[in-house]
């Protein structure tokens, strides 16, 4: 379980991460990543939030998903960034896929968006 301090809340902050984050899909999920800088008042733990929409399934696969999803990210937060904030949008796949899969999905897209960008 992700403590209160550890979660995304507001509306503003999912939307700020989704606009400004680095985002990698993969088939089952999409993941958006901001690193704040070295802005010290921007300096909090890493958070997370989760958008899992009513294409996924019913109200019972879409909290079967958000746990799962929960789990996962609760123990990948400590490798992130003090300043991080991270939204995981679950895709409807998801509804299907086992808690090994998600986790495979996650960290792939994870290190896709923790990537360095490439000059053009």
């Amino acid at each position: 379980m992700l403590p209160a301090s550890s979660r995304l809340t507001r509306r503003e902050e999912f939307a700020s991460t989704i606009r400004r984050g680095r985002r990698a899909g993969r088939s089952r999920l999409v993941v958006h990543l901001h690193t704040a800088g070295t802005d010290p008042s921007a300096a909090h733990a890493p958070r997370a939030g989760f958008v899992v929409s009513k294409a996924v399934g019913n109200a019972v696969v879409r909290h079967r998903v958000s746990r799962r999803l929960r789990h996962l990210v609760a123990d990948r937060l400590g490798d992130l960034a003090p300043g991080t904030s991270l939204v995981v949008r679950a895709l409807p796949p998801s509804a299907d896929a086992s808690s090994v899969e998600l986790a495979r999905d996650l960290d792939s897209a994870l290190a896709t968006a923790r990537r360095p960008r490439t000059p053009r």
